[in-house]
Parts: structure tokens; C-alpha cells; sequence
């Protein structure tokens, strides 16, 4: 059978030479088609008369110094965008007063509103980051979305208020897709897991952050009262914190402009008609297939982490409520102990899911990291279930310790998964998707779910416990059933992806 003239094929990088039997790639290989699961494949053929010169190899890695100051400066960024997300959760009952809202209402604010912008922005902004410097791409959005969170605080009726989330889910679904792209490559593999829950700290240390913040900041300035200010005139003590936690993004800023664009890895490369390697961008239809060979590991992962997403978002926005109706606890109690113990337990239960990944991953299971995830969600289920149950304040928070610590260990693993099975060139895209997924379910559903079957189930305020029960464990028990088999389609994706990478770690000349 004769194969019509194909494009000559140059591998990249290291594993090249692995497939090539461990020898130098010095010799010319050219393309024979054959079928693969995945469509259309090269089947490559050593010639003689490739110069070692033209064979491009991957460079290192950057210093282990300079990787982890990149990841410091990215951690500082989204501690930052976690401020303004959780501060509502501290500030409900007296922004329901003073605007005349219900919680339904409040609900919607903390959800809906921010995670539905927050998701479907994050896909065109994915692509952007898999075309554009991730740097600038992640200081403009953190700009753009300060400036929402102060018009946050300056709006006077409800739907000024939720323009301006829309404005601040925009802006900060800029950040996450390009910098995991980043993060990923900064690290080699088998550190990436242990950078990632570094930089997922945010997520925690940002919101207990934001209710320490906002705690303080109640004792000395009555929520619900007006204080005068310079400029924009008599404001409730509530809206004031919204000034105040936008502060942090002009020295944010001049850090990020301190860092360098890494060096995109594991590239597909062309030779143009000059003879120059340029880089292959990845048409939408391309990406598209990959994650369609890949579909049942994207929704088994996307969903299983998504149900923890709906869990961990609803209990952030109504625990505080919990303390404060049932129990009678200040803002300055729930914001000091309940800050305290995220910014605390949160980052060692990061570190913990991170080093428990990577630890088996070093001992051969190729799906340590969603493995992670499914050991976690079991765990939580006899602390998560029982806190808001307990009769007193303080076993609710007592209880509310572990629970916050086991459920951390998810969040750094889960980004971690993503990069292993995806190329560099479709990560933003596919971190975009995997944040549209988690965070619309599980920020945009979460709160609102929780206020629904307060005001229109339970019929009482003082009943919210129940409706966190209620929501958190059926989101538990739908985690579990998703990504227990979810264990092997991921191993199966790995194995995609090693494929995936053999066929195109190479340059292709233009005839």
C-alpha cells in the first residue's frame, strides 16, 4: 500500500528519544499514517541526514528559589480575590436589614450572580492564556475587578449591587487558568501537586481572612450604622470593608510585574517557510476533541470536585449566619475564630492532600491525585455532617475544625489532576472549563440552594442548620459516587495523554 508525501516530523523533546528506543533523535523521521482511537496518527520512520542541530530540546526548569517566589506573588493574588468573594458571608443579616433583603436575595448576591459571569468568562479568558503573556492577562483582571468591589460598596440599591459582582466574577476569572498554566510550568511533575495546594491557600487563608478582616473591623464600626467618609459621603459600616479590602491590589500589582512569562512546555512546534520554529496553536476543534476522548474523566472529575465546590461555598456563606441566629455569637466571635481556623487548618490540609498526591504518585498509582480527592470527601462526611447540629457554639466549631482541614486536602489536588492529562497548549482552555464547571455548581448553586430551602422549605431563618445538612451531605454522598469510578477513566486519560504527547512532541516542516 503506498502512503501519499506527509510532513517531516522533528521530536522535541526527551520523551522523543524514549520512544526512539533511548537513542539520539540526529536522524530525520517522516510520517506514516495509522489508525488510533484518538483519529489520525503518524507512525514515524528514522532516515539518515538530520543534523543534531535541528533536533530543539526542552529547557530547564527555572530555579527552585524563583519557581516558589512566582507561586508566593500568584498566592498573594488570589488570597485577594478570595476576599471580596467571602467577606458577604460575615456581612448577611445586616446587609438584609439595611437593604431590605431576604435570603434568597443575599443568596443570589454570594452566588448566581458572580458565578455565572465568573464561569463563562473564564472561557474566553482560558483561550486568551493559552495565546497571550498569562502576567498581563492576570493584572488587568485583578484591576478590573477591584474597581468592581469598591463599586460593591458604593451602590445604593440592589441592582447596582449586582452589577458590580458581575463586574468582580469578570475580573477575576482572569486569574486561575493562567496561572495554573503558569504554576505548571514552573515545576516538574512530580512537585506540581505540592505548588498547586501552595497557591490553593488562597482559598482558604483569603476567606478566613476576609472574616477576621470584617470581625475586626465590626467591633470598631457597627455594621449597620453610617459613618461619614471623605469623598463618597455617609456609608453603612458594611459597604466601608469593601473599600478596604481593594487596597491590597496596587502592591499585588507591582509584584506581578516583577515576574517573568515561564516558558511554555511540551509544545508542538512548525517550521515555517523560512525555515523558523514557531509554535503550533491548537485550533478550537482540536481542543475539542481531546476533552470529547476524554469526556468521561472531564465529567467525573469536573462534577465529583464540583459537589465539594457546592459544599465547601455554601457552608463559607451561611456558617456565619448559623453562629450568629442560633447561637448568638458577634461578628467579631465568628469572624475571629471562624477566620482563624480557615486561615490555619485550611493551608495544613492543603499541604496534606498535596504531599499524600505526590506521595502516591512516587509508589506507581497513576491516579493519586482524584484518589486524593475521593479519600477526602469520605473523611469529612462524620464532622461535616454533625457541626451544625451540635447544641452549643462552640461544639459546632469545635467540630467544624476537622471538617475545614480534611476538606482542604481536595483543592490542591483537583487543579493538579488537570494538568497531568492535559497538553500545555490546552491547559488555560481546560483549567477554564474545569472553573466553569466547579464553580457554577458549586459557587452559583451552593449559597442559593441553602437560602432556598431556608425561606421556602424549613420556612425559618432559625432553621438554616437544617438546610446546610441537608445540602452538604447529598453533595457528599454525589461526590463519592463520581469519583470512585472516576479512578479509572483518569487512568486512562494519563495513558491518552502519554500517547497524545509521543504523536505530537514534534516540530512539523511546512512543505
Amino acid at each position: 500500500m503506498q502512503f501519499p508525501e506527509l510532513p517531516t516530523i522533528y521530536r522535541t523533546n526527551a520523551l522523543g528519544r524514549q520512544i526512539a528506543g533511548g537513542q539520539p533523535m540526529s536522524s530525520r523521521i517522516t510520517s506514516r499514517p495509522c489508525s488510533s482511537r484518538s483519529g489520525s496518527v503518524y507512525q514515524l520512520v528514522d532516515e539518515p541526514g538530520t543534523s543534531e542541530a535541528e533536533e530543539s530540546e526542552e529547557p530547564p526548569y527555572p530555579s527552585n528559589f524563583y519557581a516558589w517566589y512566582c507561586v508566593i506573588v500568584l498566592l498573594g493574588v488570589y488570597l485577594n480575590s478570595f476576599l471580596d468573594r467571602q467577606i458577604l458571608g460575615l456581612i448577611v443579616d445586616p446587609m438584609k436589614r439595611t437593604m431590605g433583603l431576604s435570603d434568597t436575595q443575599v443568596g443570589f448576591l454570594m452566588g448566581p450572580s458572580f458565578a455565572i459571569f465568573y464561569t463563562f468568562a473564564g472561557l474566553p479568558l482560558g483561550w486568551l492564556a493559552d495565546r497571550v503573556s498569562r502576567r498581563w492577562l492576570i493584572t488587568a483582571g485583578q484591576i478590573f475587578w477591584s474597581i468592581a468591589s469598591v463599586t460593591f460598596g458604593l451602590g445604593r440599591n440592589y441592582t447596582q449591587m449586582i452589577s458590580a459582582r458581575i463586574g468582580v466574577g469578570v475580573g477575576e476569572a482572569s486569574l486561575s487558568p493562567s496561572a495554573y498554566s503558569m504554576i505548571a510550568d514552573l515545576f516538574p511533575p512530580h512537585r506540581l501537586a505540592r505548588a498547586l495546594s501552595v497557591y490553593g491557600i488562597g482559598i482558604f487563608v483569603g476567606g478566613g481572612l476576609a472574616n477576621f478582616i470584617g470581625g475586626q473591623f465590626a467591633a470598631v464600626y457597627p455594621l449597620e450604622e453610617m459613618h461619614l467618609l471623605p469623598v463618597v459621603g455617609e456609608r453603612y459600616g458594611w459597604q466601608i470593608i469593601f473599600f478596604l479590602i481593594a487596597l491590597p491590589t496596587v502592591p499585588l500589582s507591582l509584584l506581578l510585574l516583577t515576574l517573568r512569562e515561564p516558558i511554555r512546555r511540551n509544545l508542538a512546534m512548525v517550521r515555517d517557510s523560512a525555515g523558523n520554529l514557531a509554535r503550533r496553536r491548537v485550533p478550537v476543534p482540536e481542543f475539542v476533541q481531546y476533552v470529547s476522548a476524554n469526556r468521561r474523566t472531564v465529567l467525573t472529575h469536573g462534577l465529583g470536585f464540583s459537589c465539594l465546590a457546592f459544599s465547601g461555598y455554601g457552608a463559607a456563606a451561611w456558617f456565619p449566619a448559623l453562629m450568629m441566629r442560633l447561637h448568638e455569637w458577634t461578628p467579631q466571635q465568628v469572624g475571629t475564630y471562624f477566620g482563624l481556623t480557615a486561615m490555619i487548618f485550611g493551608p495544613i490540609g492543603l499541604f496534606l492532600g498535596g504531599y499524600l498526591g505526590d506521595l502516591l504518585a512516587t509508589r506507581g498509582l497513576r491516579d493519586s491525585k482524584m484518589r486524593v480527592g475521593l479519600i477526602s470527601c469520605v473523611a469529612w462526611l462524620p464532622f461535616g455532617l454533625a457541626a451544625p447540629l451540635m447544641p452549643t457554639g462552640w461544639l459546632v466549631f469545635a467540630l467544624n475544625v476537622p471538617a475545614v482541614l480534611i476538606s482542604a486536602m481536595s483543592w490542591g489536588v483537583a487543579p493538579a489532576a488537570i494538568q497531568e492529562i492535559m497538553p500545555n497548549q490546552m491547559r488555560g482552555q481546560a483549567s477554564a472549563i474545569y472553573l466553569l464547571i466547579i464553580n457554577l455548581i458549586g459557587l452559583g448553586l451552593g449559597p442559593q440552594v441553602i437560602a432556598l430551602l431556608t425561606d421556602y422549605v424549613f420556612v425559618d431563618p432559625l432553621k438554616v442548620h437544617f438546610s446546610l445538612v441537608c445540602t452538604t451531605g447529598a453533595a457528599h454522598v454525589l461526590a463519592i459516587a463520581l469519583l470512585w469510578p472516576g479512578l479509572r477513566s483518569f487512568r486512562e486519560s494519563r495513558n491518552y495523554f502519554d500517547r497524545w504527547l509521543a504523536e505530537n512532541s514534534a516540530v512539523l516542516r511546512k512543505s
